[in-house]
């Protein structure tokens, strides 16, 4: 069924999402953030800093757990004791999607979450579905795997195709199965990620307020090459902080080539995406080597002064200007949907 211009409202409404002006998705040539500046407000509890997800209200790690890597251990006690002692570390954002390792990280994470960790967890997860139709599979699929009745966020996945956001939003596209999922209660809050390119970020902005709905969060790389290419903070993230939806970082060390120009180091990495107005920083860990280096970077972290921002940009500059060590944006190695496009529907 195709959604009336009331309807949509109400589930905007239902979202405590307030509709952002067309005109804000097309702000594409904006400066980068002023940096130097205190990163997003944040409290402390434990090792651990939470800054606030959006208009959400949500209190969300400042480091999340990345679910792709959480499948990647061959023995799944690995895997679910990693989640475990994050969680008892203070971490609570749970990454995830419906395809990782054919379901299995999720599968990982319900079995991690039983008793009283899945109420100490956010737990977000990702669709691939551009229908109603398939979108409706995955979500409950997700939910089956979770051992949940609810998924606090809910992703549309790898909008990284112009045309992406039009299926999405079409009569019949999988929109109508989000929102009648949120109506539902299987899910809380709703929102996009993407790796690809920041026209097609602004693109799913700009279609979502041409049907007066407003996303809670975005999901995009953030890091220390990303500044000078195709660049998700200069484009798109001012427009976030600007309409106060939530920002999650990803591709932090650039999964993990950023590590492979030897001009930064992990923490470094961590450090800068940390200090931009993120809420949260997915990365992975399938070790507690990786766990702890996350935690120690938590524990390190300064809001930067515009110098010590700019001295970094310095030293990635020349070997960012093609993005050569961003490969999720310069070719179709990380396009899970392109190798499988029968999950989009």
């Amino acid at each position: 069924m195709e959604f009336t211009r009331r309807e949509l409202l109400k589930a905007a409404s239902t979202s405590g999402l307030v509709v952002a002006a067309l005109a804000a998705a097309k702000e594409i040539a904006q400066p980068a953030l002023a940096q130097g500046k205190p990163a997003q407000a944040q409290i402390k509890k434990g090792e651990m800093l939470y800054r606030t997800l959006g208009r959400t209200g949500e209190q969300v790690s400042v480091i999340g757990l990345g679910g792709h890597h959480i499948g990647r251990p061959p023995n799944e006690q690995d895997g679910i004791r990693l989640i475990h002692s994050a969680i008892d570390r203070g971490i609570n954002f749970m990454d995830n999607s419906w395809d990782y390792h054919n379901g299995g990280s999720e599968i990982r994470m319900g079995k991690a979450l039983q008793g009283t960790y899945r109420d100490k967890a956010f737990v977000m997860t990702k669709i691939d579905g551009r229908t109603k139709a398939e979108a409706t599979k995955q979500i409950n699929e997700s939910l089956k795997r979770l051992q949940s009745d609810h998924i606090d966020l809910l992703q549309h996945h790898e909008i990284i195709r112009m045309e992406d956001p039009d299926r999405i939003f079409a009569p019949g596209g999988a929109m109508e199965a989000v929102v009648e999922a949120q109506k539902a209660g299987k899910i809380r809050y709703i929102g996009f990620t993407g790796h690809k390119d920041p026209l097609v970020h602004l693109r799913m902005l700009e279609v979502a307020a041409q049907n007066n709905f407003r996303f809670d969060t975005v999901q995009m790389p953030l890091n220390v090459m990303d500044a000078h290419f195709r660049s998700f903070e200069k484009q798109v993230l001012p427009i976030l902080v600007k309409n106060q939806i939530g920002v999650l970082g990803m591709k932090s060390m650039g999964d993990p080539y950023i590590l492979k120009s030897n001009t930064v180091k992990p923490i470094e990495c961590l450090h800068y995406a940390m200090n931009l107005p993120t809420s949260t920083v997915i990365t992975g860990f399938e070790n507690m080597q990786l766990l702890e280096q996350a935690l120690e970077a938590v524990r390190t972290f300064k809001p930067m002064s515009q110098e010590q921002v700019q001295a970094l940009l310095n030293k990635t500059r020349t070997a960012a200007a093609k993005g050569q060590y961003e490969l999720f944006k310069t070719t179709s190695q990380f396009d899970s949907t392109a190798k499988n496009p029968q999950w989009l529907g």
